[in-house]
């Protein structure tokens, strides 16, 4: 989400909208650090934006996110002002998902700064963050 990290990253990646992630929330995760992950969560939504990469823009988010070994890819269906469109979207590993980890504060302000990049309310993002310290907490 964050425009100067994908300007950076991936030159010929282009926002193309928003959406909405529907049945999924947003969650930290990970060992050591949390990063960012979805997990399927019924009666939730998480706001994505959609992009239109290159071959070589995935090749480069691949190698980021961590793809295979960290995150891995699938194909979901997310709502948009437009209907209902397929996308990929990476997710975290399943070796990792259940590592509840809050992240640093750089990490966190990165993924704020996508949000407030693209206009879309960071309720959801520190709900997020909210709950993991909870589920720390109670662990």
């Amino acid at each position: 989400m964050n425009l100067a990290q994908m300007r950076h990253r991936c030159p010929k990646a282009k926002v193309i909208g928003k959406g909405e992630l529907l049945g999924y929330k947003l969650t930290f995760c990970g060992r050591g650090s949390g990063v960012a992950n979805v997990e399927v969560s019924e009666h939730e939504s998480v706001p994505i934006v959609l992009w239109s990469i290159t071959k070589a823009c995935e090749l480069a988010l691949d190698r980021y996110e961590g793809y295979p070994t960290l995150y891995t890819k699938e194909t979901v269906l997310v709502a948009t002002d437009n209907g209902e469109q397929t996308t990929m979207l990476y997710i975290m590993a399943k070796q990792y998902k259940d590592m509840s980890e809050l992240p640093s504060q750089d990490y966190f302000e990165i993924i704020r700064q996508g949000y407030r990049d693209n206009e879309i309310d960071t309720a959801a993002l520190m709900q997020a963050l909210n709950a993991t310290r909870d589920k720390i907490v109670n662990q």
